[in-house]
């Protein structure tokens, strides 16, 4: 046992969207003995990090929030970083969740104790145990940036957008923007009207849609605020809207073919230059990488001070960044648009399971979780964005909830059965991770034709959920005690085991 160290029922990794709706939930069940670890000073995960220049959801507002926290105040169909923050910080007061905060506790391991059935954790703040741990630490909180030759003696300015720095001015400077994902489609048309000269260096293509955004008027916003019942309908539409489009990205690639029509009409649309627009033409199916939206990225991109390198960013040498198909241009500043660590969860190498190893051994042929949230091997250990619960047209706020149904029937199975604690049963992870990747394979993510990061460096998809939020809701539900074992108090005997399974079979 771990005398004089503070103990909680569950310790909650994470203060984004995942990580406060936990919080939440756990008030609801009547779980007060909880804390909140974040590694920061303030709650709102990648709302937080991520502040770079036009900053926005790609998910409709009223999609894009907890169903138990509807907010009639959205300002724009598709909000802003700055909104999206602050309702969190709204929700975190509404909810009372300040006293289970624990800032600048940043996890450095987690490890299981299977003589005491507890996690020890040893954090930034000090040393704590848990009964349950639940990660919510997200797949886009670690930022991703490539190893360059030379990058380390540029003279100039070196940022990854979830990094912006904020005291460098832009103004009048040469910029390499590198990569055109999400975050850069939003960086570029920002920035592109204050810098001297913008270099984006492109490897590959983004498919781009028309982003149908605009103000939402006074008069709407108190409609819903004086009839809740109209904003549920709203999140009800937009929610069905996309589950129906669910088909053609999982099922029926070939039918992303109007899409790709929509997408390419824009781009011919916005873009004359016939050398420029060949450029951006992607090669693969459109769905196969995330679809972005934006009305502004291609008229910057055609702007007298903007160039598009379609070529990989290969060395830097002083202040000349090089490209793989030998263009050199002389920059001021470079910013990093490349991504997250998603296939790879960082915080794999920090939690040790019940054999020893960590997360990331167990994980080097590729990440699994049963239903997306436990592992066999790590009892206790609860996934929110797990392993295959990405969308890629949807509101990941729909499969985190699912996600906190899964586990506030984890913690009423622990009470009901008198178990210290679950272990997913091998088979049982292996199971449904075959059903996964077998309905995986014939998704647009798997067939497009891409290399995406939804993909791990074995090609396999470890990202992306293949069906509907109601089918991932379906399968969240509750507990199935056949794909665990249960495991006694310490010091009770096998025969308590496989009482606690027996009553728990019966219930």
């Amino acid at each position: 046992m771990d005398d004089g160290v503070e103990h909680v029922r569950v310790a909650v990794i994470g203060s984004g969207f995942g990580g406060l709706g936990a919080a939440v939930r756990l008030r609801r069940e009547g779980i007060t003995d909880f804390v909140v670890l974040e590694r920061a000073q303030a709650v709102g995960g990648t709302w937080r990090d991520n502040s770079y220049p036009g900053c926005a959801c790609d998910v409709p507002s009223h999609l894009y929030s907890f169903s138990f926290a509807p907010n009639p105040d959205w300002p724009r169909a598709f909000s802003g970083q700055q909104h999206i923050r602050a309702y969190l910080e709204r929700a975190t007061d509404t909810f009372g969740l300040r006293p289970h905060l624990r800032f600048g506790a940043e996890v450095r391991q987690a490890r299981w104790d299977a003589g005491a059935r507890r996690w020890h954790l040893s954090t930034a703040a000090g040393e704590l145990t848990a009964d349950v741990v639940v990660s919510a630490t997200g797949p886009l909180s670690d930022p991703k940036i490539p190893e360059i030759p030379g990058i380390e003696d540029f003279p100039g300015r070196v940022f990854h957008s979830s990094r912006w720095d904020h005291d460098y001015d832009l103004r009048g400077k040469r910029v390499a923007m590198v990569g055109t994902g999400a975050s850069a489609i939003q960086i570029v048309p920002s920035i592109q009207p204050v810098v001297e000269q913008l270099t984006v260096i492109q490897r590959t293509p983004p498919w781009v849609m028309p982003r149908v955004d605009r103000p939402i008027g006074a008069a709407e916003r108190w409609l819903h605020a004086v009839v809740p019942a109209t904003a549920k309908a709203r999140r009800g539409l937009l929610w069905l809207i996309r589950e129906f489009q669910v088909g053609a990205f999982v099922k029926r690639p070939k039918l992303m073919e109007a899409a790709e029509r929509i997408a390419r009409a824009h781009l011919n649309r916005s873009v004359k230059d016939p050398q420029l627009r060949a450029r951006l033409t992607p090669d693969y199916t459109i769905g196969c990488k995330r679809i972005l939206l934006s009305n502004t990225y291609y008229p910057a991109l055609v702007q007298p001070n903007t160039e598009v390198v379609a070529s990989a960013l290969t060395q830097v040498r002083g202040s000349t960044v090089v490209t793989a198909d030998g263009t050199r241009r002389e920059v001021d500043a470079i910013i990093f648009g490349t991504g997250f660590h998603v296939t790879d969860m960082p915080i794999g190498d920090r939690v040790i399971g019940a054999d020893g190893r960590t997360l990331s051994e167990h994980w080097k042929d590729g990440m699994a979780a049963l239903r997306g949230c436990t592992v066999d091997g790590f009892p206790n250990l609860l996934f929110i964005i797990g392993p295959n619960t990405g969308l890629g047209n949807s509101s990941m706020i729909l499969m985190i909830e699912s996600s906190l149904n899964y586990v506030a029937d984890y913690l009423r199975t622990l009470a009901r059965t008198g178990a210290a604690a679950l272990d997913a049963r091998p088979d049982a992870v292996a199971t449904w991770n075959r059903e996964v990747q077998s309905r995986a394979a014939r998704t647009v993510w798997n067939t497009g034709g891409c290399q995406s990061w939804y993909l791990d460096a074995n090609g396999r998809n470890t990202t992306a959920w293949p069906g509907t939020t109601a089918e991932f809701r379906r399968a969240t539900r509750r507990i199935e005690l056949s794909e665990y074992d249960l495991i006694p108090p310490p010091g009770e005997d096998e025969g308590a085991e496989h009482a606690a399974a027996a009553t728990g079979a019966a219930s």
